[in-house]
């Protein structure tokens, strides 16, 4: 069989006299003095870590990587990415703060993504891509002579920085569109199949960092019995079958599957490869984008590890501010239609992702530093205009409504000295009796259905109370509001929800502590006037104005405001009994949490892109709930029907008083009372509730 990288010696061939040339004038930055102090450190910096990128590309087209001692591959690890440690990124020419400290206001930012850029010659080296790497060291000597003899006009600096991103969108996004597609590039996939996965030695072979964590997981993982990792990954693979059932339609005509992961889970991935095949779906194993034109905030897209530091992935968080206009915009929206296009085959026979998430990190609070790149109010609207017409150029090529999804979450050890427990509780939250939840959800839903609204009352010093406004059911006998999930695709069990009617919602959410990605929010609240976000901040900073900035980019997504796009009850009350059992209910992921109390996301519903395509639950009737008073307008204008976001927000049953489903006539009945389920058939939900005063 082929290996990775012979794949690209055409292309490397290609671009080798362009490669030995640029290779050829860095090397002389370490001699030459043309270029004055402070920046002539600066460019020696990049030079440096360039050579050692170069050495590893070396050592990949020998074999020589796989030929390391753990020893030794982890300390080539540690070599490359220690520039942006915690530690040594205070002194960093990646951070924006040193940065502009070292070189100056004017230059000190733009430099600083430039070697951030560089830094993505890790991820090229590996994988053995020429190319990319040329393109790199080629803007890195073009911005170099600028510096020489005599200090640029920054805009000379900018200029280059912007054709560098606006040049090469075509080649960084047509391959990033095809390696999420494409299950030919299997870099990932042979190292999973492939390798022994007793020698940890493997784990550096990503080119990703690799932390503690993923040394700790892999090993954790050889360490289980062959059936509890076999059903670990039978419950995520049977998730993207039972979805396409659930919906009525076949995945037959389906040839791939994207599976994104966390590193060290391999032992897992591996089984659901095989799954997966059997069902006749090739996984596709793409790697988490790197790149200022690819790279998504959250760095999950694909897979990845524990980052190397978050304080600098949130300092580049709006890199793009550097080169994000109308002109790029349309650039980038052309380029994307375009490698659809030549991927129209391949998207076709796409099914849909396969996620495992993980959990337990510690929380983050980041810095806001002012040296970074923030992207101006046009800016915003630019790039959410650009993210909904992306969206639908993709669903074009792979239509929402043909395809799946399936998603689960498992522990990291960084949760606490009872991972090992808290692993096998959480095998068990997501193996929970689907039939037994079902039933129980099916007698939630019976009395909603009945309700014109529904009041959510918060407990304590949560100060909630919010009016969630249902649709009017003209077929009650055949017609459903909620959705009863029953862990298809959504794994664990253990929710109903619909889409709220937006004139009539209104009110005050509020949590005390709650996890979103990797940020833990700490006072959140939100405003509700006609299931609009009218106002919103968190305790997290002295400052409420960078508490309300920090809600703005991680929650809002920078939308000024956003609709409430779902209403849900939790009922794995057994999650919740073990989250606070271990007390790590602050640790949980979204998918966990929002099985834990009543939970409400902003944005778009949890149809988006699928409204039209007819769901049913068990009992036959079909779901009706699936559009609100904004995205009914997806056939006459998708940019203002969408928002491409939908963030989760739960109140757990500690923080929560009552939830009473509220007839037209002023009549009420309770679904839960005191944090407790009161709703006659729901009975059962309060055991784990019990054994927490037990």
């Amino acid at each position: 069989m082929m290996k990775y990288w012979e794949m690209f010696k055409e292309e490397n061939e290609a671009v080798k006299e362009r490669h030995e040339l640029a290779l050829e004038r860095i090397g002389q930055f370490k001699t030459e003095e043309t270029v004055a102090e402070p920046y002539r450190s600066y460019f020696r910096k990049a030079a440096e870590f360039i050579m050692l990128a170069e050495k590893v590309y070396g050592m990949q087209e020998r074999g020589e990587l796989e030929a390391l001692s753990l020893d030794e591959a982890k300390k080539l690890n540690i070599k490359l990415y220690e520039d942006v440690l915690p530690g040594n990124y205070e002194e960093s020419f990646c951070n924006p703060a040193f940065a502009v400290a070292a070189l100056g206001r004017d230059f000190g930012q733009y430099l600083a993504f430039l070697l951030t850029e560089i830094r993505g010659m890790i991820v090229y080296a590996y994988e053995s891509r020429l190319t990319d790497m040329t393109i790199l060291e080629e803007v890195l000597i073009e911005v170099y002579n600028l510096f020489e003899s005599e200090e640029p006009e920054l805009k000379e600096v900018k200029e280059v920085l912007y054709y560098f991103v606006s040049d090469y969108c075509d080649v960084m996004l047509t391959y990033r569109v095809r390696e999420t597609l494409d299950p030919s590039l299997d870099f990932a996939k042979s190292i999973i199949m492939d390798s022994d996965l007793t020698d940890l030695r493997y784990l550096y072979r990503f080119g990703e960092y690799i932390s503690d964590s993923e040394l700790k997981i892999a090993a954790f993982l050889n360490s289980l019995p062959e059936e509890t990792v076999r059903k670990m990954a039978d419950t995520y693979t049977e998730g993207i079958r039972k979805g396409f059932v659930a919906s009525g339609r076949s995945y037959k005509s389906k040839k791939t599957v994207q599976i994104r992961y966390h590193i060290g889970f391999e032992r897992m991935i591996r089984m659901a490869v095989e799954n997966f095949r059997k069902l006749g779906l090739e996984p596709v194993i793409s790697r988490a984008a790197v790149g200022t034109v690819n790279r998504a905030a959250a760095r999950t897209n694909g897979y990845h590890g524990t980052p190397a530091n978050r304080q600098y992935d949130y300092d580049h968080r709006y890199d793009n501010a550097i080169y994000m206009d109308k002109a790029f915009k349309e650039r980038k929206l052309s380029v994307l239609k375009v490698a659809y296009e030549e991927c129209r085959t391949l998207a076709k026979a796409y099914a849909g992702p396969a996620v495992l998430e993980t959990f337990g990190e510690e929380g983050f609070t980041p810095e806001n530093k002012k040296e970074a790149f923030a992207l101006s109010e046009k800016q915003e609207k630019l790039l959410l205009s650009y993210s909904n017409e992306s969206m639908q150029i993709a669903d074009a090529y792979v239509p929402g409504m043909e395809t799946s999804f399936t998603i689960i979450a498992f522990p990291l050890p960084e949760i606490g000295d009872n991972f090992e427990k808290i692993f096998e509780e959480t095998i068990r939250i997501n193996t929970l009796d689907y039939e037994l939840y079902r039933d129980i959800q099916q007698c939630i839903i019976d009395a909603l259905d009945q309700a014109d609204h529904v009041m959510v009352y918060g407990m304590g010093e949560n100060r909630t109370k919010l009016k969630v406004a249902l649709r009017r059911l003209k077929n009650p006998a055949k017609e459903t509001n909620f959705e009863n999930c029953v862990a298809d695709v959504n794994i664990p069990v253990g929710e109903v929800f619909t889409s709220p009617v937006l004139s009539g919602t209104e009110g005050t959410l509020f949590v005390g502590s709650v996890y979103i990605g990797d940020f833990q929010f700490k006072d959140l609240y939100m405003e509700f006037k006609d299931g609009r976000v009218a106002d919103y901040g968190c305790a997290n900073f002295e400052d409420e104005k960078e508490g309300r900035a920090l809600v703005k980019q991680i929650i809002m997504k920078n939308h000024d405001s956003l609709p409430m796009g779902e209403f849900a009850i939790g009922t794995n009350t057994t999650a919740y009994e073990v989250a606070q059992r271990y007390q790590i209910l602050d640790k949980f992921p979204i998918l966990i949490a929002e099985k834990t109390g009543p939970h409400f996301a902003v944005g778009d519903t949890c149809y988006s892109w699928m409204e039209d395509c007819p769901m049913f639950n068990p009992d036959g009737k079909e779901i009706v709930a699936k559009e609100n008073e904004i995205s009914v307008r997806r056939n006459e204008d998708p940019c203002a029907a969408y928002f491409s976001c939908h963030t989760d927000i739960t109140i757990p049953y500690s923080e929560l008083d009552r939830i009473e489903a509220v007839h037209e006539d002023g009549t009420k009945t309770a679904i839960i009372a005191g944090g407790r389920f009161v709703l006659p058939g729901t009975e059962k939900l309060n055991e784990p509730l019990d054994s927490l005063n037990n």
